[in-house]
């Protein structure tokens, strides 16, 4: 049997377009886009056009794109870049206690720097309340950072509800979009942020480049200092073949958006009643329908999903139990644990993510095997108290 690949939330492989796309600028543009020589223009031109796409992508300008080396760095950039700029306003941020470790983590730097911060809950379904937003501002707030939508269990946020309060308080308003750029239609003046954080490996492109769009008028703080590179705002020499790929994928994201979105939607619905018919105990993590067209995350009672994962790594089947960028981590997931779960039930969770090379062959395969796998897990755990 092929491998089976459900772990697009993790990475996304290439397109081949995007490859095709990134090859010239390794070997015959591969000039350096600060020379003012033909060989430079050239790589600088390229970088315009891959940042007029990504804007394209979000119906942002042109020149409120910034490229970085990641999402991670993006929603780095946008906190610290804010929180240093307006340290004169106000030392106040408010977040969610649901968020990407980039934001979580960059958020407690913050606090060792004297900023506070408010890290609001969530319901069941991992869904943040505008109204504990309005009822968290206070005179020194200068920044509120909700995501899109969630990585682990696919929520979608009210992100236009909580950035109409934010603009009557006038508070500037993030959100981490790395999830939801290039799979779900987004216009940042509809939506009302004032800075979204993208990643180019989850839509498709290469790894190492991400982007940060930053509402034109918002002054940050540079993170990484020396050249006047992104127009002042990120020093080093540009990644030209990754912000190519990322064009290019951005691009592509444009063209085939809505008819990929309904094609999952019907795969993770088939595969999220399949589940749930056929096993006992399980748990669906995440709003049922306000949740991304790709994800499927569930918890299962009495085993651990590291064993499950380890499992179906056996049969070729990828996936995951939570966020890439936890897994060596031996704590629950923060998210499942916000949304309610026991840490027993949070342990025990199995997040399996589709994409552009995921057929109905293969999710009918998962809801063959995995009944049969999670059976036999529970016969051996030590957790389970009764027969499934």
């Amino acid at each position: 049997m092929k491998r089976i690949y459900l772990d697009y939330a993790a990475t996304t492989p290439t397109h081949p377009e995007v490859v095709k796309a990134m090859l010239p600028y390794f070997t015959e543009s591969f000039g350096n886009p600060s020379s003012i020589h033909a060989c430079g223009r050239e790589a600088q031109t390229a970088i315009e056009q891959a940042r007029t796409k990504v804007a394209d992508l979000i119906n942002a300008r042109h020149d409120e794109i910034v490229f970085t080396g990641g999402g991670s760095e993006a929603d780095n950039f946008a906190l610290e870049g804010v929180a240093f700029a307006n340290e004169s306003k106000g030392n106040h941020i408010i977040t969610s206690a649901i968020e990407h470790h980039a934001v979580i983590e960059t958020c407690r730097f913050l606090e060792k720097r004297g900023f506070n911060i408010t890290y609001l809950p969530v319901d069941g379904y991992g869904r943040v309340d505008p109204d504990d937003v309005q009822g968290a501002i206070t005179n020194q707030t200068i920044l509120v950072s909700v995501m899109h939508a969630n990585n682990e269990i696919g929520t979608i946020e009210p992100i236009r509800e909580i950035s109409r309060i934010t603009k009557e308080a006038g508070v500037l308003f993030h959100t981490d979009a790395v999830q939801t750029a290039g799979h779900l239609p987004i216009n940042v003046t509809e939506l009302g942020v004032d800075l979204l954080s993208m990643s180019a490996h989850k839509l498709y492109g290469p790894k190492g480049v991400g982007a940060l769009y930053i509402r034109k008028g918002i002054r940050l703080i540079p993170l990484i200092h020396g050249g006047e590179q992104e127009r002042g705002r990120r020093a080093s020499t540009e990644n030209v073949t990754g912000i190519v790929g990322f064009g290019r994928a951005a691009g592509i994201a444009r063209e085939e958006m809505a008819g990929e979105a309904q094609r999952l939607t019907a795969l993770r619905d088939k595969l999220i009643h399949g589940l749930q018919e056929q096993i006992g105990s399980l748990h669906l993590n995440g709003h049922p329908v306000n949740r991304l067209p790709n994800n499927v995350n569930v918890s299962f009672a009495f085993i651990e999903g590291e064993s499950i994962c380890l499992t179906l790594d056996q049969e070729n089947i990828c996936s995951s139990t939570g966020s890439a960028c936890s897994s060596a981590s031996q704590e629950p997931s923060h998210v499942l644990l916000a949304i309610g779960l026991s840490p027993e039930l949070a342990r025990g969770s199995l997040r399996l993510t589709l994409g552009k090379w995921t057929t109905e062959e293969e999710i009918s395969h998962v809801l063959k095997g995995l009944p049969r796998i999670i059976t036999k897990l529970r016969a051996i755990s030590p957790l389970s108290t009764r027969e499934e």
